[in-house]
Formats: C-alpha cells, structure tokens, sequence
C-alpha cells in the first residue's frame, strides 16, 4: 500500500487572483479547476515536484460556516497562518526574477544558516520563505 501527503491548502481571498500569482507569479501549473454548485476544487503544482499539489481554496460552507470564514479571511490577511517553504536553487536569482514578475517580498535574501533566505506573501496574505538550497 503506498501512502503519502498529495495536497496541502492554503486559504485564499480571491481564488482568480490566487491563481494568477501562482502560475504567473511563481511559475506553478493548473493541476485540478472544477466547480461543484459554490464550491470550487483548485490545484495547482510546480513543475519540478508533479506528485504534490497546493490547494487554492476559499473559507466557505460547507467547509466552515461563514462566521469562521471571516474569520479564516481576516487571520490569514494578517499573515497569522505558518508560512510555507520554497526551495531554489538560487535564492538571489529567483528574489529577481520573481520581483521583476510583481511579487512583493517583506524580506530581500540575506545569508543565514549556511544558507540564503528570502521571504514574500501572496495576495491573501500567506506568508513564504524561499531558501536556497545547500
């Protein structure tokens, strides 16, 4: 039997504008776009990593009813939510490349660890750290 983690989700404001960062931004692909009634199932991937997707979905019911959707909403807008990790193999290039492409970074790459780290937020508020790999 094999088993493994397939999809993380991430909660976004505005799932058109959380795809459009995503694959214009970041250069991830569309994996899965289906509409049931409201509810909309979307996945995108990086190229390099075909076996995970990132789930791009909105805090709505039936998952949540819509007291705690707003609330989802404003907590990730803060930023509050563990930012989640992007590996480059060059962190200053991708920080130019990426920046040249519109994305905001609260922190331009520095060195640290061993390493080189920078870190962005997407338009919802989720927070990203892009770190170098070793």
């Amino acid at each position: 039997m094999s088993q493994g983690v397939g999809v993380v989700g991430l909660y976004v404001r505005d799932q058109d504008e959380a795809l459009k960062f995503y694959v214009e931004k970041l250069g991830f692909r569309v994996h899965t776009d289906a509409k049931n009634g409201d509810y909309r199932w979307l996945t995108v991937q990086h190229p390099d990593q075909p076996s995970f997707q990132l789930g791009l979905f909105a805090p709505q019911p039936p998952t949540v009813d819509e007291t705690t959707a707003q609330t989802l909403r404003e907590v990730v807008a803060k930023g509050a939510m563990p930012p989640l990790v992007l590996t480059v193999d060059d962190c200053r290039a991708a920080y130019d490349r990426m920046s040249a492409a519109g994305v905001e970074f609260t922190q331009e790459p520095v060195d640290r660890y061993g390493a080189v780290d920078a870190s962005f937020r997407d338009p919802s508020g989720n927070g990203w750290k892009m770190i170098q790999g070793r």
